[in-house]
């Protein structure tokens, strides 16, 4: 099933810094992981390296991720920003059979509209499902040492 292993929801924003502040303010939230990342993405109009800047906050077992598009093939990201804040823009789904879910998405008939991966062995995926739910579904496969060093629970 496409759905399980729900573990994030994610926003976009055009200033990062502004949505940490909207999360610790108004949300009481302290810990943050927030860095810079460069990534090789294949998009349908090319591939190239995506750079954003990316804050993960844990609140229980649910991350929330916002990224501030940068530079390289964004336009996934830029192209939903709002003008200030944050909105709301995928959730993603944590596979531990990277080709079954492929697979499922296939058969789904979602079309994949990014993809990409780390020299961790980070992998993922964004199926455009705006036409059902209203928004993208991400999934990836995440090694066991990067689930832990990215906070995962």
């Amino acid at each position: 099933m496409l759905l399980e292993n729900h573990y994030q929801n994610a926003y976009v924003t055009p200033d990062i810094e502004q949505a940490l502040t909207i999360f610790r303010r108004r949300y009481g939230v302290a810990d943050a992981k927030y860095f810079q990342a460069e990534t090789e993405v294949w998009t349908p109009y090319g591939s190239g390296i995506a750079v954003n800047r990316i804050a993960f906050i844990w609140i229980g077992d649910l991350q929330y991720e916002l990224i501030e598009p940068v530079s390289g093939p964004v336009d996934l990201y830029r192209d939903a920003l709002p003008v200030r804040g944050l909105r709301f823009h995928h959730v993603c789904m944590r596979s531990f059979d990277w080709d079954a879910t492929l697979a499922e998405v296939e058969r789904q008939g979602l079309p994949v509209v990014y993809r990409g991966g780390t020299a961790s062995g980070l992998k993922f995926i964004y199926a455009d499902a705006r036409d059902t739910l209203g928004h993208y579904l991400e999934f990836t496969s995440v090694p066991d040492a990067v689930w832990t060093a990215m906070g995962g629970r």
